[in-house]
This record gives structure tokens, sequence and C-alpha cells, in this order.
């Protein structure tokens, strides 16, 4: 019974002297940063593109799949922004499943942390070296993210996450931009509480530490759908639900007005293929409302190289998620030629 301690992990910066970022490595993130800046500033009319697998599970099948994305990117720079998902913690609603691979690098072995912590790392700096493309992480867990917070150039608060202060707080005092999910509720005032709180300064506790905040302007919005209580997916990206989110922005004291609308989860009801569909309603919405086009600033996109789901297994197949399903990478590269022609 009760909390058994194994071992004391490293603190973020001995791992990061044990595993340092290469001078190219950081003029490429503080390139893409200042990029990604101005289009959440306003400055540029760049469309973002938040894609990737569910979970990133293995080394190679993610770098693989971000050196694809990579290709299409030196064709259609001019015009989207694309941010890979590199999701390496993944939220469990019962606790049971794959937690990601901050938890196991091998997804059919028991977890290692150590091993993970090291693992989750490796794979980013890996993906920027190989493509020039810097990533996109979940902020489960607020304390860990400065493992990674040299190297990603957008982090995501999920929708069971948004109302916890550890985030909210943490969020204030991070460089770059955070999108903040509506919680499954569905309930706006939730999000918008939570991007109030990361756009304002802040003095709390952090990992052992008296530390105070900045606050972040370029927290926003991610729209993500919602589940009712008899558990049945309730869309929230339709033009009416872009208006109404508009409405809030206009209520809300806050600087950068932004949103991301996430295609998968509870807008598609994860019927995976439906994320083809639902981007091209949000494009639509953009093209006919001048100020919907200045304030939905991207799209966040489930996709790998093979589509669907899959079960865990020592005989998984290369490049299919083990998490939600995704899109395969020939729809993949279909739609993001298509974002680029319609944004």
């Amino acid at each position: 019974m009760g909390m058994n301690f194994k071992e004391k992990l490293p603190i973020p910066k001995e791992i990061k002297e044990q595993y340092p970022i290469s001078q190219k490595v950081a003029e490429i993130k503080a390139k893409r940063d200042a990029e990604i800046r101005k289009i959440f500033t306003g400055e540029s009319d760049k469309f973002i593109v938040i894609i990737g697998p569910c979970s990133a599970d293995n080394e190679d099948s993610v770098c693989d799949y971000v050196s694809r994305l990579a290709k299409v990117n030196e064709k259609v720079s001019d015009r989207l922004m694309i941010i890979p998902r590199i999701y390496t913690n993944k939220p469990r609603t019962t606790g049971e499943g794959y937690k990601g691979m901050l938890h196991q690098p091998d997804p059919t072995k028991d977890p290692d942390l150590l091993s993970g912590i090291i693992a989750i790392r490796k794979m980013h700096v890996r993906a920027i070296e190989e493509t020039g493309l810097t990533a996109a992480d979940e902020m489960l867990y607020p304390e860990n993210r400065r493992y990674l917070d040299d190297i990603l150039s957008y982090e995501a608060i999920g929708a069971r996450s948004v109302e916890n202060q550890q985030h909210r707080l943490t969020a204030s005092g991070m460089d770059i931009p955070v999108g903040m999910k509506n919680p499954t509720s569905g309930d706006l005032s939730v999000m918008f509480n939570s991007v109030v709180a990361a756009q304002k300064s802040h003095n709390f506790i952090y990992r052992g530490w008296d530390v105070t905040t900045d606050g972040n302007d370029l927290a926003h919005v991610i729209l993500r759908g919602a589940v009712n209580k008899r558990g049945i997916s309730i869309p929230n990206y339709h033009y009416e639900d872009l208006m109404y989110m508009m409405e809030l922005y206009d209520k809300y004291d806050l600087v950068n007005p932004a949103a991301i609308i996430d295609a998968n989860h509870a807008n598609s009801g994860k019927q995976y293929m439906e994320q083809i569909r639902i981007v091209s309603e949000v494009l639509h919405s953009r093209s006919y409302n001048n100020d919907l086009k200045k304030l939905v600033k991207g799209v966040m996109i489930e996709s790998y190289i093979e589509g669907g789901t899959q079960p865990i297994s020592e005989n998984q197949v290369y490049g299919k998620s083990i998490t939600d399903p995704c899109l395969g990478w020939e729809e993949t590269e279909k739609l993001l030629y298509k974002i680029a022609e319609n944004c």
C-alpha cells in the first residue's frame, strides 16, 4: 500500500547536459519560433497545420513520418506552417493503456521512466536534425516539460488538464504558443479562463522553486469537440461554433486572439477519415468570413504512415497508431496540398 519511491530521476538540466542540442538545432528552433510567433500576432497570414500521430510510439517510424512531412513542406512552406505532432505523453481516461513513450519507450514492455525521458529527448532532437522541423507535444505533466523546453515550438494542454491550476500557471511562463483545449464538457468559458490565466504573470511553486512568470501572450484556444452526458460526441467546428467562439474572444481581455481547430477527437467522433471533410469545412468558414480567417490560425490533424489503429503487440504494423486511429500517409499528403491551395 502507499507510494513506493523507486529512484530519484535526473533534473532537466542534467539530462540536457548529457544530451545537448547542437548549434544547428538551436538555430532551427529560433527561426521557426520567430516565424510561428508572427502567425499568432497577425504579422504573417500563413496557416498552421499541427499534424502527426496520436502518440509517438516508435522513434524510427516517427522520424520517417516527419521526413515525409518535410518533403511536402518544401513545396507548401510559402502558405503553410507545418508543425509535426510528436506526442510523447498520453492521457488515459481510466488510467489504463499506453501512456506514451515517456512512460514506455517500448510499448510492449513495462514502464521505464529514466529510459523514457532519454528516449523522448533523443527522438525530438533526431527529428529536428533530419528534417529541420521543430514539433508540438502535449503538456500532460507540467513538471516534466523542462526536459524538452529547449526543443519544442508548440505545446497543447488537453481537455482533461485545462482546468488544472498548475498547467495554467506553467503555461504563463512559456515562450512558445500554448493551446488550451476546451474541456470534454464543451464549456468554452473554462477554456477561455485558462487562456486568461496563462496570459497573466504569476508567482508559484515549480519543481521545488519559488518562481515568477511574465505571462504568455501566445496562449490561445483549441476547439476539439465535446461529449455529452450520454457519451455522444458534440462537434464545435461548424461556422456557428466558430462565430460563438469569436464572440467570446471579444468579451475577454486577451491579446493575440487565435484559435486552432482539432479535426479529430470529439469533433470527428474519432472517425478519423472525417478529418478530411472537417478541415474542408473549416477552410470554407474562413473563406466566408474575413474576421474568422484572421482568428482561426490553423488546424490539428491526427495522421501517421498507415491509416487506422492497431493493438499493442510484438508484431506491430510499422507506422500505424497504437492509440486513436489516424489518417494514412496517402490521404495526409493529398490533404496538405489541398489545405495549401485553399487556405
